[in-house]
């Protein structure tokens, strides 16, 4: 990889949620004390949500890795399981047995754990990743489980991490009394434009070089239109920056490079609107189909332009092959010019439906599939003769 030629100790923007990575931009430092607050409290139901790789597992994880004291913790990050399964995982997590268990068993079990753990003046914490995939009835069951407790307090403390439709499922009335034992909720926002350059600079720096890249005037701009701060997106395109540079053998970035990078990814499509249904909620407002579908037809359009240019300068070329009288070579400049002519009309045939297609997304019409490019198989057979291109009408007549 890149590693070797920026003098980097490992990858720095790896999308494993790795502790030592961890930026404290103002959101994540504001949740993580949360989170140590509601612990160090013995709060009874704690609620972290996020956006899709807005780095709420990474969170988690350094929580766990900041040796809680008296704290035992248990985590599920699995959670399109039913009951039993869900109770195997928390207790196999505790370090209890399992195995053929029924769940008034599993359940007895864990009882008894937490009753241990509390005589001994320790803290029992389970945290449930990946909260949003439980079910009411699932969720309903974890409100349970904070009902075993003691005259002093609450044995086992919960948290929930999970997307923002957790938060919708636990608005349901069905789940009124989870609702309100959730004391301590705090939400994952993306990075602030503003901390976006110390987000990308600080991992270049715990991977061994922070100057490994120098980023040109609007290539953080850029990276923070494409990805609206998310650290995931963030990681993803950098790590293409970094791929590219190296590449090129450059040591430099410019905002032209980004565009390039996004471009060719097709970030927008691959990782915003590709998947409606799993897009965060700007996705909507700063990315609408008609401003993706207007963009397209003005690089097909400038395509277009750059081979007509293309074809003036070679049809001055032919002109002077013609006064030379060399046939070799106007015959080989005819039949460049006619591949030529082929591609152009291909690319035009994109900008219209580009253009109908940006007009059809406005109105709410289907997209009609694009013309083809070139005849449909068994065509040319059932066609009496084959017209010839403009180019050899032009240079031996209409004959």
């Amino acid at each position: 990889m890149y590693e070797s030629f920026f003098d980097l100790n490992s990858r720095p923007f790896d999308l494993l949620p790795n502790p030592d990575y961890l930026y404290m931009s103002d959101t994540h430092g504001k949740a993580l004390s949360y989170l140590k607050y509601g612990i160090q409290g013995r709060i009874g139901f704690i609620l972290l949500t996020g956006e899709v790789g807005a780095g709420k597992t990474t969170l988690i994880r350094q929580l766990i890795k900041s040796h809680l004291e008296r704290v035992t913790l248990a985590k599920v990050f699995n959670t399109r399981v039913d009951s039993r399964q869900l109770l195997a995982m928390i207790n196999d997590d505790f370090g209890l047995e399992t195995e053929g268990r029924g769940k008034i068993e599993l359940v007895r079990d864990l009882n008894e754990f937490l009753i241990d753990e509390y005589a001994r003046g320790n803290q029992a914490v389970l945290i449930i990743d990946e909260a949003q995939n439980l079910s009411l009835e699932l969720l309903e069951e974890v409100r349970m489980l904070s009902n075993l407790e003691t005259d002093g307090g609450k044995l086992l403390q919960i948290i929930l991490v999970g997307q923002p439709e957790l938060r919708k499922t636990l608005g349901s009335p069905a789940l009124l009394q989870l609702r309100q034992r959730i004391q301590v909720a705090c939400h994952l926002t993306p990075l602030k434009k503003n901390e976006l350059r110390e987000y990308v600079l600080s991992r270049l720096e715990r991977a061994g070089n922070r100057d490994a890249l120098r980023f040109e005037k609007g290539v953080f701009e850029e990276v923070y239109q494409n990805t609206h701060g998310i650290p995931r997106l963030v990681n993803i395109l950098c790590d293409y920056i970094l791929m590219d540079a190296c590449a090129n053998g450059k040591r430099e970035t410019t905002r032209q490079d980004v565009v390039e990078i996004v471009e060719d990814l097709d970030f927008e499509q691959q990782y915003w609107c590709g998947d409606s249904s799993a897009a965060p909620q700007q996705c909507s407002k700063s990315y609408p189909s008609v401003r993706k579908a207007a963009t397209n037809r003005n690089r097909q359009a400038e395509r277009v332009l750059r081979n007509i240019k293309d074809m003036e300068s070679r049809i001055n070329v032919l002109e002077k092959e013609l006064e030379k009288g060399g046939q070799a070579s106007v015959l080989d400049m005819m039949d460049r010019l006619e591949r030529l002519e082929n591609s152009l009309m291909a690319l035009g045939g994109r900008v219209d439906h580009a253009l109908s297609m940006s007009g059809d997304i406005g109105l709410g019409r289907p997209v009609q599939a694009p013309p083809s490019a070139g005849p449909v198989r068994g065509e040319a057979r059932l066609r009496p003769s084959k017209r010839r291109s403009w180019i050899s009408r032009f240079l031996l007549g209409d004959g």
